[in-house]
């Protein structure tokens, strides 16, 4: 029998059933000595049940297995936390022994075997590093993790009635339990308005995925060192903060009070309505005005003061304002204009690439694990962490833009410290912007017309022990109507160019109703899209549709159904298709807006392709939605700082965007309009 090494992505699947149980129409045939101490005395019994409707049975191999001890010390039935420094260790343990295995038939009767002796969640978290970066099966397509853990996104509640609709209602006849459109707290809260953004799955499966696809630990170095990653940690996350604040001003709140204080109560508190399956407990919430208290937590071995972190944060303020960084050996590191950034993101995050993790600490991961235990900091209650703690559900929490915009504050102070873009940086010779149109699919010429949308996913990969086949919930999430930008483009030269065309978009006033300054409204952009044009000489007419934009992955690929929507089978796309599963939500890439219109500047920049390119093969490479996730084995597609020309304070003179502007720039006020009517996704 040829070995199929898909059949690892079934281990995959309902994380708490034993591995011996079939998945779909087919078995693991599971060796005894691998079957655990409750299982064994009844082997044959369990093989011969299980077995007997398979349509296809997997041998497993007995081999002789590395040694699993440290990743068994973390409980079954544990939560388990990726910012935790010793569920970091244990996972960057499991993670070296899946990629250690010679051949992935001795990966499966490894990972066989750990399975149902490892915790759920680092057992699914450490398989799939390693099958997206083991050269033998990066081509597969990892299950997005709402289709494995839908605990981690999904109203508890629904569960029971998901149980029944399967357990009594036959496949084909089965209805979508609707999750409720805001469940988590009433209007009393005004957080609670941006439910839609925090509590978007897809928004969560960006973060979570970024996390898998960029890791912060490993043994395996090459696992994290990747392309800019520091830089990428400091831009994808200022582009959540900038995002975040547009929803604000679409719901006529102020922008995020940055968390800068560390002893002061936090206001604003949250409670998730999540139970973990894996633990069986519900998540913790957080009551208002919580404060921030020293650790001490023995079964997690933290112990870990406030003002460690506050010791951190002034280190890496001193570093910025020296214009270096010491490293473990006292040599110092430059934080300049081309790998300051990206030396800083490695520093604050921090991954294994910080250059002295001893001097700066570990201030952006154990700023969420402080949050993540304010309600049980001793570990009186026998409390596990908040949704802070975990990648895949942090941002439902608004607690987490305020960490995140006092982050950005820091990496702001180091990018204030760089010398401003002159004109002539700016300029691109010869070329110049002289028109600019919006034309969504429904709606006034310069407008994004914003409104719900529900769609189903399916959870029935991640739902134990109940009846197979499919069984769907709906949920109501923000959408968009398809627009055309056009762009009238003047070359003056008799020549062709290449040229990188850059769209932003930012509000046009700030939460007082006035217009944005420059220095504020620069820290608003969010991009849109970023993409190569040849400008022939003359005008040229330029049209580019919303779903070509790169910094979103389709609709399909954040919600897919894995058989349906899968390339064809060994082919470039096919191996592509995972990573390319990293990117924001197609459906988020417009702001919600408000229902008279939320003006705002769109702004779009031509630059010179020559200055800007990295010199690479991007053939058969996921380089759809390269802006906030890189490419695949690759440079990042653009030599530019990420967020240029935003990235840094304006030259002198520069007060309002209107004076920042070049002739290769141009600026159209749009509206943003907020239609709220709810539609059922067709197709």
């Amino acid at each position: 029998m040829v070995f199929d090494k898909k059949h690892l992505l079934l281990l995959l699947d309902r994380p708490r059933e034993p591995v011996f149980m079939g998945k779909g129409r087919v078995v693991f045939d599971v060796p005894d000595n691998y079957l655990t101490d409750r299982y064994r005395p009844i082997g044959p019994e369990i093989q011969n049940r299980f077995g007997e409707n398979a349509e296809e049975r997997i041998p497993v191999r007995s081999i002789p297995l590395p040694d699993l001890r440290i990743p068994m010390s973390l409980g079954r039935q544990e939560q388990f936390s990726l910012f935790i420094p010793r569920h970091r260790k244990i996972a960057a343990r499991l993670i070296d022994i899946f990629m250690g295995m010679r051949n992935v038939e001795d990966l499966q009767s490894c990972a066989v075997f750990a399975r149902d002796r490892i915790n759920p969640y680092l057992f699914n978290y450490a398989l799939s590093v390693a099958l997206l970066h083991r050269k033998d099966t990066h081509d597969l397509d990892l299950p997005t993790i709402i289709e494995i853990f839908p605990d981690k996104y999904v109203d508890s509640k629904v569960f029971a009635q998901i149980r029944e609709e399967a357990t009594v209602v036959p496949e084909g006849m089965r209805m979508p339990i609707v999750i409720p459109k805001d469940y988590t707290a009433s209007d009393l809260d005004e957080e609670h308005r941006l439910w839609y953004f925090r509590e978007d799955i897809g928004v969560n499966l960006h973060h979570w995925h970024w996390h898998l696809v960029y890791p912060f630990d490993a043994t395996n170095r090459a696992i994290v060192d990747k392309d800019r990653r520091g830089e990428l940690f400091y831009y994808m996350h200022q582009q959540l903060v900038a995002r975040y604040n547009f929803e604000r001003f679409s719901n006529r709140l102020q922008r995020v009070k940055r968390l800068n204080n560390l002893r002061e109560p936090i206001g604003e508190g949250y409670f998730p309505k999540l139970d973990s399956l894996v633990a069986s407990r519900a998540w913790p919430g957080r009551v208002d005005s919580s404060v921030l208290k020293d650790l001490n937590r023995e079964a997690d071995q933290i112990k870990q003061d406030v003002a460690d972190l506050e010791r951190w944060i002034d280190r890496i303020y001193e570093a910025i304002h020296q214009g270096f960084v010491v490293d473990e050996s006292g040599n110092r590191i430059p934080l300049d204009e081309q790998k300051g950034i990206d030396h800083l993101g490695n520093i604050i995050e921090s991954s294994i690439l910080s250059p002295n993790r001893q001097l700066y600490g570990d201030m952006h991961n154990m700023g969420h694990v402080f949050i993540s235990y304010a309600h049980d900091p001793d570990h009186r209650h026998l409390e596990s962490f908040g949704v802070m703690g975990d990648v895949a559900t942090a941002m439902r929490d608004p607690v987490f833009y305020r960490w995140h915009s006092y982050i950005d504050d820091i990496f702001q102070e180091h990018k204030n410290k760089l010398t401003p873009y002159t004109r002539g940086q700016l300029t691109f010779d010869g070329i110049s912007i002289t028109g600019i149109t919006v034309q969504p699919e429904d709606g006034q010429p310069n407008t994004f017309q914003t409104f719900w949308q529900q769609s189903d996913v399916d959870l029935s990969r991640g739902m134990d022990f109940v009846p197979r086949g499919n069984v769907f919930a709906r949920f109501t999430h923000l959408q968009h109507s398809p627009f055309v930008t056009t762009i009238t483009i003047d070359n003056e030269s008799d020549a062709q160019r290449m040229a990188f065309v850059r769209i932003f978009l930012a509000p046009k006033n700030d939460e007082r109703g006035t217009p944005m300054v420059f220095r504020d409204q620069r820290l608003f952009m969010v991009e849109l899209d970023k993409f190569l044009v040849a400008l022939r000489p003359g005008s040229n007419r330029i049209r580019r549709r919303s779903k070509e934009s790169t910094v979103t992955i389709p609709f399909e690929r954040t919600f897919r159904n894995l058989d349906q929507n899968r390339p064809e089978p060994d082919t470039a796309a096919e191996a592509e298709f995972n990573f390319c599963g990293c990117g924001w939500p197609a459906h988020m890439l417009i702001p919600k807006g408000l229902p008279e219109g939320l003006p705002a500047d769109l702004f779009i920049m031509v630059s010179n392709y020559e200055e800007d390119r990295v010199v690479q093969d991007l053939v058969g490479t996921c380089n759809d939605a390269a802006s906030y996730c890189g490419v695949r084995d690759r440079l990042y597609p653009d030599r530019k700082p990420m967020g240029y020309p935003f990235d840094r304070a304006a030259r002198s003179g520069v007060d309002t965007l209107a004076n920042f502007l070049t002739p290769n720039m141009a600026v159209q006020t749009v509206a943003v309009v907020h239609n709220d009517r709810t539609v059922n996704r067709t197709g």
